[in-house]
């Protein structure tokens, strides 16, 4: 990852590579970005800004769940990621079949 970028936007970087379809825990992408941690993570899609025009919704917990507390943004995030093909398993994403392997 290129040092002159700061760690916002080095994270907002590889989210914006998780390809329809997939899903990316915010621990892999914490990884990949390799200075962060997944809290750190979960901050940055916080301050994100919509013209920005990350795929936040495939970002979601190491347990396969989708970390949003908001009923509204919960349903919103897990309807989003079905129209990608992912498929949930109660309120869970079969990471086997959906993570992505950058």
């Amino acid at each position: 990852m290129n040092q002159r970028m700061t760690t916002y936007e080095r994270i907002y970087a590889v989210i914006k590579q998780i390809p329809v379809g997939s899903v990316a825990t915010y621990g892999l992408i914490a990884q990949i970005e390799g200075t962060c941690t997944p809290r750190m993570v979960g901050y940055a899609l916080f301050k994100a800004k919509p013209q920005m025009h990350l795929p936040w919704h495939r970002v979601i917990n190491s347990r396969g769940r989708i970390s949003l507390s908001d009923p509204e943004d919960y349903q919103l995030q897990k309807v989003m990621l079905e129209k990608e093909g992912i498929v949930f398993f109660g309120d869970r994403v079969n990471l086997k079949k959906f993570l992505w392997h950058p």
